[in-house]
């Protein structure tokens, strides 16, 4: 008998079908981000154990805004760019594990079903939402990658807006920040399809580029806000002190993780 094919659902004879192709995935984006510090106390409440808030700068956020193409390894879907254009805005913090720094996406929004799922293998908690972002152009009206220039940023999610900004360049910088410069430590988490059986998978796991390339980082200034919304929970990460702004055109190759830790058979 024939097996059925595909990386993931829904799963065929060919395996044409499956949402999402086998790794690698590349991606080439643009990306905007904006840190600033907020309560460690309210980061603290989104990091389970075992990890710990970051020893230095502990209410650091970094929230930010990419525009992507992304594709397999054949680089099919950038000539069907409805297979591989889509937007994000995500916030990272960052946090410990056995003495190590890592970076930790705790909130993540996407406008395609085909991110959505990369995100549950990758252990990301990714959410359907309305992103959208200056894109900056050599001609016309658009911004160029200069001093002076400035992006906006919106996000929204169930017809609520949660977050804008608009970030005005200042120079080039040697960094595009330090909150989201770390190996991503997430947790993969499924509910056992049994009523009280706790969870079916339970992993901590480290991820991160396998390859990465990046232009010149320009840092600059952002006026940001955040708003409340009957189901988000964004804005519980208050702007107490803003650090700075960023932009960065990057090209990254994922390639899969590394299991930190395993709690399946123990999970409640």
């Amino acid at each position: 008998m024939t097996g059925l094919r595909g990386f993931f659902h829904p799963k065929t004879a060919s395996g044409a079908s499956s949402l999402i192709p086998s790794p690698p995935w590349r991606y080439s984006g643009d990306l905007l981000t904006v840190e600033y510090r907020t309560d460690p106390a309210r980061v603290r409440e989104l990091l389970p154990e075992p990890l710990e808030l970051a020893d230095e700068d502990p209410g650091a956020v970094a929230l930010i805004w990419a525009d992507w193409q992304s594709c397999s390894a054949s680089g099919d879907e950038l000539l069907d760019p409805v297979l591989s254009q889509y937007k994000e805005a995500f916030a990272v913090v960052r946090c410990t594990y056995k003495g190590q720094t890592y970076t930790r996406c705790v909130y993540i929004w996407v406008d395609k079903d085909f991110a959505i799922a990369r995100g549950l293998h990758q252990g990301y908690p990714k959410k359907l939402g309305s992103i959208h972002q200056t894109r900056p152009h050599p001609y016309g009206p658009a911004p160029r990658i200069e001093a002076g220039a400035r992006f906006g940023a919106t996000l929204a999610a169930a017809d609520r807006r949660l977050a804008q900004a608009v970030v005005t360049l200042r120079e080039p910088s040697e960094t595009n920040g330090f909150v989201n410069g770390h190996p991503m430590a997430h947790h993969r988490w499924l509910p056992s399809i049994e009523k009280g059986k706790g969870l079916a998978l339970d992993e901590l796991i480290e991820s991160g580029a396998a390859s990465f390339e990046g232009g010149q980082p320009w840092v600059g200034d952002a006026e940001l806000e955040l708003f409340e919304a009957p189901t988000e929970e964004l804005a519980r990460l208050e702007i107490r002190e803003p650090i700075a702004a960023y932009y960065r055109q990057v090209g990254v190759v994922w390639d899969g993780g590394r299991l930190l830790e395993s709690n399946t058979s123990g999970a409640e």
